[in-house]
């Protein structure tokens, strides 16, 4: 780690702790030449796969544009921020967990499709009605007859 100061290469590991929200590990380092101290962070970094939209373009996966259309789904519904917030963190892991470096946009909306399916119902109906760009009344019919 370069001092930020004189920039030597050399430092010293003075302190070592856990963050106080726990995502990190703080080090109190000292450079061995100026002799100053500064503070480093060390974090996980999680890569989340990127998003392939219908016309080919790649995005990367944002989960505030996740939260915002589950969110819309659930306008007026009585579902807890707690739900919203466990359904959010389920598909995040269903995309860690899987590996993949890209996932087309259908792949996401079913995974949001199939959370919002299990905490309510209307919302579910919602979202798929969008989504899924129904030609006629009779997909429709299908999709309430499913749930």
């Amino acid at each position: 780690m370069r001092c930020p100061y004189c920039s030597h290469a050399e430092t010293q590991v003075v302190e070592t702790r856990e963050s106080e929200e726990g995502d990190a590990i703080r080090r109190r380092r000292r450079c061995l030449k100026c002799d100053k101290r500064f503070t480093t962070y060390e974090r996980t970094e999680i890569a989340l796969p990127a998003v392939v939209k219908k016309d080919g373009a790649r995005v990367e996966f944002d989960p505030a544009k996740l939260r915002a259309s589950m969110l819309l789904a659930l306008r007026k519904r009585p579902v807890s921020v707690e739900q919203i917030d466990a359904a959010i963190d389920r598909i995040q892991e269903s995309l860690l967990t899987s590996g993949a470096r890209e996932l087309p946009s259908a792949h996401l909306g079913e995974l949001v499709m199939r959370e919002l399916k299990r905490i309510d119902k209307v919302a579910y109906v919602r979202f798929a009605s969008v989504y899924r760009s129904f030609e006629d009344v009779d997909e429709f019919r299908q999709l309430i007859r499913d749930i």
